[in-house]
């Protein structure tokens, strides 16, 4: 065959999938808000300039305050007025409880099964239950007054250990990295009893500390990462920024340290007091194994972490 007759089939096979989408598309706006025009495959993502909430404003003076716009294959629907937005999370709120599904959601936070990628039904219900009365009820966040309270301490000792020693001069003080720090220290003692921050004296253990803080590296640049899979499908076959593979191999480590925490515990080969939020629902697995796996603890850690740090 000649090379006329592969690019002539590439064309028919180009001109064919924009009318399918072209098609689709019409459908879909039928019954949705007002909006900007079009453009095949790409949506409304021309328009998007920034500072992005500019942008949005100048579309909702023209549109309304619920329009729809397209990002790529992905349907936003923006809500600019209060009223309209209390009603989504009142009367509307089941309809909206599903979260879109990224790559991230699918390698690092255990294929969409954690409570922040999880869909509306049974296990979502389960996962907030859990999270409700296990994880963040009073009574368990009172329980772990003095981590936190020793942690603040700890980062007025270092504060003032910085400022004095200027001596007699003015001394400037990052907090962004000291607040980081006391905030990831104290909710990883409060899951495992580990501080994994600081200096290495402070930390409990250097190698497994220092894996730790890669791996949240790594996960908090992947979601903030701008995946032009998740809004163009077929980019998605060339992963031409690597997101993918390195969500696979990032997601691989998280689970294996995550795995190491709650075997270690389970064994009790650690050194907390066995109040951790580890422990705690471990006993419950014991009890109901099928509500609390190792995959469910797991993925309430990724969740946690993840939200803490963001």
């Amino acid at each position: 065959m000649t090379p006329l007759f592969y690019y002539s089939l590439l064309s028919l096979t180009f001109i064919i999938t924009i009318k399918i989408l072209l098609k689709i598309q019409s459908r879909r706006l039928k019954n949705l808000p007002p909006g900007p025009p079009t453009i095949p495959i790409i949506g409304n993502l021309h328009l998007l300039k920034h500072p992005i909430h500019r942008t949005i404003t100048t579309l909702s003076q023209k549109y309304g305050d619920l329009i729809s716009l397209w990002f790529g294959s992905r349907l936003v629907v923006v809500v600019s007025s209060p009223s309209l937005v209390q009603e989504c999370f009142t009367k509307n709120d089941i309809i909206l409880a599903n979260r879109p599904k990224f790559i991230t959601g699918k390698y690092i936070f255990y294929d969409y099964t954690t409570l922040g990628s999880a869909s509306y039904g049974d296990h979502w219900r389960n996962l907030r239950r859990i999270t409700t009365l296990d994880v963040l009820s009073n009574n368990r966040l009172n329980s772990f007054l003095g981590v936190r309270s020793d942690e603040v301490n700890r980062l007025v000792q270092k504060l003032l250990k910085d400022v004095t020693s200027g001596g007699d001069n003015f001394t400037n003080v990052d907090l962004r990295p000291r607040l980081t720090e006391m905030t990831f220290n104290a909710m990883m003692r409060m899951i495992s009893g580990k501080r994994y921050y600081g200096d290495d004296g402070d930390v409990t253990d250097v190698e497994e500390a220092k894996q730790f803080r890669e791996i949240i590296s790594e996960i908090m640049s992947l979601l903030g990462a701008n995946n032009k899979g998740d809004f163009l499908p077929l980019l998605r076959f060339f992963d031409l920024d690597n997101l993918e593979k390195r969500c696979k191999r990032i997601a691989k480590r998280a689970d294996a340290f995550l795995e190491g925490l709650i075997e270690e515990h389970r064994s009790g080969n650690h050194s907390s007091d066995g109040n951790t939020m580890i422990d705690n629902l471990l006993k419950l697995g014991e009890l109901q194994p099928e509500y609390y796996s190792n995959h469910v603890i797991k993925g309430l850690i990724q969740v946690i972490k993840c939200s803490t740090f963001s």
